[in-house]
């Protein structure tokens, strides 16, 4: 095959990402290329990453959500993303197994990373995935879930928990995997499905 490409990204990193992602090898080299002329350090900083969130959202505010997505995925807590978690970031944000996306979910909404979420979290992120949704749409949600508030308040129900309560990753994995109206409301379109949305609207 010989790519020459790939002889920049060592093999065992390119092997374990092709069998822990859906990419390719070419299309792994590629985004490899393309994220070494960002990042020439080989690492991407959070305003970085937060700069690519709002190349994706110019009509909203991803700031708050990128943040959250940043910590969840730099599990070195370095600062930094290197390229190994970018892509896994990648991954799990536009398709990974369901398993995996429900960790990475848990991760995402454990923001203080004690193990267990609260209801003050959900409402954290819930409201940072409302930042991104532009106005117009908001006002097309349904009325028990067109606030951040009244979202978590219904996310929280779902899960039969007390004011005080919290979550555990059992839980909240096994909550989402028996109710799709939970993985409904815990996530955020990716970009992709948001351009393919406006494509139909154009046609």
């Amino acid at each position: 095959m010989g790519n020459t490409k790939s002889s920049a990204l060592s093999k065992e990193l390119l092997e374990e990402l092709k069998s822990n992602t859906k990419y390719s090898e070419p299309e792994l080299c590629t985004w490899y290329q393309s994220f070494l002329k960002e990042c020439p350090s080989g690492k991407i900083s959070k305003q970085q990453f937060e700069g690519i969130y709002a190349s994706f959202f110019p009509d909203a505010d991803p700031t708050a959500y990128a943040r959250h997505v940043f910590r969840s995925f730099d599990t070195n807590a370095d600062g930094t993303l290197d390229f190994k978690e970018y892509i896994v970031a990648l991954h799990l944000t536009s398709g990974g197994k369901t398993l995996q996306k429900l960790e990475w979910a848990f991760a995402l909404y454990d923001v203080d990373g004690n193990g267990t979420i609260s209801k003050n979290e959900i409402q954290e992120i819930v409201k940072s995935i409302f930042n991104m949704i532009p106005a117009d749409d908001q006002k097309n949600l349904p009325d028990d879930e067109n606030t951040p508030e009244k979202r978590a308040e219904k996310i929280w129900k779902f899960f039969g928990k007390k004011e005080n309560d919290k979550i555990s990753e059992g839980e909240f994995i096994q909550g989402v995997m028996d109710n799709k109206e939970i993985l409904r409301l815990i996530q955020y379109d990716e970009p992709q499905k948001i351009k393919d949305k406006l494509k139909e609207k154009k046609q």
